[in-house]
């Protein structure tokens, strides 16, 4: 199996930060999303990332952020990334790059091969992609609802303009065979680590990059 990096998103507590680049983890995700169990203020991140170590890449979600809140973001803490997680469209992706000069990382629901042209729309202006299971309509959260999607919609397909991480309901059981089927070199990971919404496990944080490993 190549080597294939881990985003661990979704991160609370000091400690769950440690375990996770302890574990191996090469992008840490912190969820700015108010309705999300994992929510944390711009000011939480800042000290959380006090613990993130160098080469560690630190990722700032967003669902349809204002520029207001994206300010108080990028400007209480350092991060790499930025990753825009709602209906944003690709104006908006191209606005926030030039606006912030951060590289952007967009998110693309997927539950049928209708919603695979859209990774060639985003591919012309976010540096990275996140594809993940499209949310159900009655969904409270864009994402780390633990909902996977057929991984056979990307079989063959690894060959995109950009690089992207594979994400939804993957877990250490089922990430080497998400892996194998659909070729990804990046995988993203939040419920399928914890022990309890919006609490990461140690244990669960290494058996996973473990499995990918």
């Amino acid at each position: 199996m190549p080597d294939v990096s881990v985003k661990i998103c979704g991160l609370t507590a000091p400690d769950h930060v440690r375990a996770a680049t302890d574990a191996g983890a090469r992008y840490l995700g912190f969820n700015f999303f108010p309705k999300s169990p994992r929510y944390v203020t711009p000011q939480q991140a800042a000290e959380l990332m006090a613990h993130v170590p160098v080469g560690v890449a630190k990722v700032a979600l967003v669902v349809n952020a204002s520029d207001d809140l994206l300010d108080s973001i990028t400007q209480a803490a350092p991060f790499d990334m930025l990753q825009l997680h709602g209906s944003e469209p690709v104006d908006r992706v191209r606005d926030v790059k030039e606006r912030y000069g951060l590289p952007v990382m967009k998110v693309i629901g997927v539950a049928d091969t209708e919603d695979l042209a859209a990774i060639d729309t985003y591919s012309e202006v976010a540096d990275q992609l996140l594809i993940d299971a499209k949310a159900p309509k009655t969904a409270v959260l864009p994402g780390g609802n633990g909902l996977a999607f057929d991984w056979r919609l990307l079989a063959g397909r690894k060959y995109w303009r950009k690089p992207w991480m594979l994400a939804g309901g993957l877990n250490p059981k089922n990430v080497a065979e998400a892996i194998r089927m659909t070729g990804a070199q990046q995988v993203d990971v939040a419920s399928g680590v914890e022990s309890a919404p919006g609490v990461k496990d140690a244990a669960l944080m290494r058996a996973f990059i473990d499995a990918v490993r």
